[in-house]
């Protein structure tokens, strides 16, 4: 106790360098916490983008590469599924229910898919939650449009305002579907999913804006009103995915073998969970890195600790040899400066989870407001202890440097005047 009541003395006697010290640990620890917070919370919003939903199916290429252009509106479908096949596996025995996706088009860069009213009933993200709406309702005229938050947001949108779809997935397109827009009759409340990035409209509204193309190109000289559209047959020739739900778990692999052997048509069923593992994985080298760049950050704010308490010992000589002279033993020299060094970093770790917690109350509300990433304020996990344990014990370590060159020093060496 002597020993920590001497240590916290003569770091308050040398306050404003000690503070500085303090201070760039604390933001060292804080940041490095902030980090692996959002990166777990990061993977675990990821892995639940979509949940729920035993199978998603699409025309047969790859696992990843269906993932992405279903669930992340990213890329593009290598061929469509005829709505013929896709209603005799909606009616499959053990199929619970289906959610049919089109895609194709855009508005200002956000991507537009059809669907119909089982998107809203079924469709579930992060741990089961359903989509709820922040304004409005769901589609139930053909010429009707639900956006995704982010959408709104970014655009200005209200409920009950016009939108023109536009031809193509590009950011910019020079074909419009100026003659038959929708009425924004709903948006919803964030997810931190694609659905935040995404304009909803039902299939019939995709089937109607088309009626007058042909080949995936307008016919020029035929040109359908959107009143006329609606008089035309509006039920799909085709769609770009479904998602499936089924009455049981265990039929699950049995359903997917069904649509893998599909003889009419080459289809592909892929496991959603299990293929959002393999993109997480895919993307592991920047998390990874991300982390490293984090912890080097820590590794820097110790070794500005041990800079400085390298540099103070000359000043402290005579202080070392005065505590010398009134009994000290050389063990007790170590033990006070490698203690000093140990109660700087517990303070700023201790300043650093203060840091953390103050951020993510202040932070916590605008972060899922505006991308959806639910950041918990509770007590540290597992991981985060071993991280704060981690960097205790690593000051501890560097603070026996300059704790042993102390240790060296004699009587006579700082007694002693140096010309």
């Amino acid at each position: 106790m002597a020993i920590l009541s001497l240590a916290l003395k003569s770091l308050f006697n040398r306050r404003y360098t000690a503070g500085l010290i303090l201070i760039s640990i604390a933001l060292s620890v804080s940041l490095l916490l902030t980090v692996e917070r959002l990166r777990v919370e990061s993977r675990n919003s990821f892995a639940h983008t979509i949940s729920g939903t035993d199978l998603v199916v699409g025309a047969r290429s790859g696992s990843i590469n269906l993932l992405l252009y279903s669930i992340f509106r990213i890329g593009d479908a290598t061929n469509n599924i005829s709505w013929k096949s896709y209603k005799k596996f909606a009616e499959h025995d053990l199929v619970k229910w289906t959610i049919p996706i089109s895609l194709g088009d855009s508005h200002k860069g956000y991507r537009v898919m059809g669907t119909n009213q089982d998107y809203f009933r079924y469709y579930k993200y992060g741990n089961k939650n359903s989509l709820t709406f922040n304004q409005g309702q769901p589609f139930k005229q053909v010429y009707e449009a639900v956006l995704g938050q982010e959408v709104a947001r970014k655009l200005g949108y209200q409920v009950g305002e016009k939108i023109i779809i536009a031809h193509g997935a590009g950011k910019t397109s020079f074909t419009l579907h100026d003659d038959k827009p929708f009425e924004v009759v709903g948006i919803l409340q964030p997810t931190g999913t694609p659905v935040d990035r995404t304009v909803h409209v039902p299939l019939e509204g995709i089937e109607a804006i088309h009626k007058d193309w042909i080949a995936g190109r307008q016919v020029a000289g035929l040109q359908i009103s959107a009143e006329e559209a609606l008089e035309k047959n509006l039920t799909p020739k085709a769609i770009t995915a479904f998602l499936v739900g089924l009455k049981s778990k265990i039929a699950t692999f049995r359903v997917q073998r069904a649509i893998n052997d599909y003889r009419k048509e080459p289809l592909l069923a892929i496991l959603p969970g299990v293929a959002l593992q393999q993109l997480w994985d895919m993307m592991g080298v920047a998390e990874n890195a991300l982390l490293v760049v984090t912890v080097l950050v820590v590794f820097v704010g110790l070794i500005g600790m041990l800079t400085v308490m390298l540099a103070g010992l000359n000043e402290r000589r005579r202080e070392m040899a005065i505590l010398r002279s009134v009994g000290a033993r050389p063990g007790h020299i170590l033990l006070l400066v490698t203690g000093e060094s140990l109660l700087l970093s517990l303070l700023g770790i201790a300043l650093g989870l203060l840091l953390l917690y103050t951020g993510l109350v202040l932070g916590q509300p605008v972060i899922e407001s505006r991308y959806g990433l639910h950041l918990p304020i509770g007590f540290p996990s597992l991981r985060e202890w071993i991280i704060l344990g981690l960097v205790g014990t690593s000051s501890l370590i560097i603070g026996l440097i300059p704790g042993y060159r102390a240790y060296r020093y004699s009587l006579s060496d700082g007694m002693s005047m140096r010309i």
